[in-house]
């Protein structure tokens, strides 16, 4: 019996050995969106505070499992009355809904660094499986700290009336398609 707890024992440090935790880089890395207005021109934000990590076994990390979350409040388009609106109930009611969150099913290689990422995003209150590309820019080690990073670029586009976000305001003046984009570095811990 003895013999059979030292095992289990073994197994399961061992198993939690290969599990590898990779948080972002908030200094190198950025949470941004865009979407059309009147037709003409982009309106861009980004979300100023927000976390995200990867957990993966493999080294390649074609196993990963990524998390995001980003404080809606913290959202900026550089144009504070612009701010103030979409962080009201006529958007992204911040004060009701005050985080989003994203938590990937699946992390499928397409080709050379191309993936698919699949998972659920909640935002203002709904949850909606989404799928991004993501491209893996491969690892290096941080001269400074001697750390290794790892950098992705991760982009999509989703629908604000499918989340109830300016539900209100009409496709013609503010377009119904959101590209999101995130570039990231996350440091192996």
């Amino acid at each position: 019996m003895k013999k059979l707890t030292i095992v289990a024992s073994l197994l399961a440090l061992s198993a939690t050995t290969f599990a590898q935790t990779w948080n972002v880089d908030k200094a190198h890395s950025r949470l941004s969106y865009s979407v059309t207005h009147m037709g003409i021109s982009e309106s861009e934000g980004a979300f100023r505070t927000f976390d995200a990590k990867i957990t993966s076994s493999k080294e390649d990390l074609s196993d990963a499992t990524i998390e995001v979350s980003a404080d809606v409040n913290s959202l900026s388009t550089d144009n504070e009355m612009r701010d103030k609106h979409l962080k009201s109930a006529d958007f992204f009611d911040a004060e009701k809904f005050g985080t989003l969150s994203f938590k990937s099913t699946s992390f499928k290689k397409v080709s050379g660094k191309n993936y698919k990422l699949t998972g659920d995003l909640t935002l203002h209150g709904v949850t909606k499986s989404v799928t991004l590309d993501a491209v893996f820019n491969g690892t290096a080690t941080n001269p400074m700290n001697k750390k290794v990073s790892a950098g992705f670029k991760f982009s999509g586009t989703i629908k604000r009336t499918d989340f109830g976000i300016g539900a209100s305001m009409p496709v013609a003046m503010l377009g119904d398609d959101v590209k999101i984009l995130g570039n990231a570095e996350f440091v192996k811990e």
